[in-house]
């Protein structure tokens, strides 16, 4: 594996030259370092994701989902009703939240330029990335609003939204199938959820319900142990609950719609 990562590091980063950097950032990958990190930057969906500040590094799992979830923001637009002659439609408000590098936002306002997205992330040193990644995919300056903000804190109290995603911290400290490399070098404010690794999610979903536009949906991302209790979470908040499979048949996502 290593050998593959170095001849994608040789092709991504050093157009095929073997420099003296090169050997130190294979020296670097020995040690675990990630290779998104080296290189500086992923590809997501039909995005480039820059990493600067090293955010959490985007998941092929949660690439799949949010693919999907695109898809459903195109067709609740489909089923809008016209608001006048000019078959004019409202826009669509999509929240990034926990956005860590903002790939989760980027490739939304990519795919539906006409819509809204906004990020919500904790970590201020991260809030440059996400912008950077805007504007390196062409999102639209008055297209979306980047939040310094834990969960939905410092959103405005009148904003509302017909579609919050999250990637949030869910990893549970007791469980931790986490690698090496992703334990030594990766946030684990972004990866580390408390206590059953419920502890961000509960607060996510009790609060969504007051920023959620009727029928607006809540899309999670989360370990297979975690459906029941979301499950209940979500229905004590006016939700219904449907828990999907990611690429690999885990139980990986779930889809909370307001009542």
């Amino acid at each position: 594996m290593k050998s593959q990562e170095e001849q994608w590091l040789l092709a991504e980063k050093y157009d095929g030259v073997k420099t003296d950097e090169f050997y130190a950032d294979c020296k670097a990958l020995a040690l675990g370092t990630p290779l998104g990190y080296l290189i500086g930057q992923v590809p997501f969906l039909d995005c480039t994701i820059w990493l600067d500040e090293q955010p959490l590094i985007p998941r092929v799992e949660t690439e799949f989902w949010v693919e999907l979830a695109i898809k459903a923001i195109k067709e609740s637009k489909r089923s809008q009703p016209d608001l006048f002659a000019g078959n004019k439609r409202p826009v669509t408000r999509v929240l990034d939240l926990c956005a860590g590098s903002g790939c989760i936002g980027v490739a939304v306002g990519k795919a539906i330029p006409e819509s809204n997205v906004d990020f919500a992330e904790l970590n201020q040193r991260l809030l440059p990335t996400i912008r950077k990644n805007c504007e390196a995919n062409k999102i639209n300056p008055d297209q979306y609003t980047i939040y310094h903000s834990n969960l939905f804190e410092s959103i405005p109290a009148d904003t509302t939204y017909d579609f919050i995603l999250s990637n949030p911290p869910y990893i549970d400290p007791a469980i931790d199938r986490a690698e090496e490399s992703v334990k030594s070098h990766e946030p684990h404010l972004a990866l580390y959820g408390g206590i059953g690794g419920m502890e961000i999610i509960e607060q996510l979903i009790t609060a969504a319900p007051a920023l959620l536009a009727p029928g607006g949906q809540l899309w999670i991302e989360h370990e297979p142990e975690q459906v029941a209790a979301i499950n209940h979470t979500a229905q004590e908040h006016s939700f219904a609950v449907t828990n999907h499979p990611d690429q690999y048949q885990v139980v990986r996502y779930s889809i909370l719609v307001l009542q």
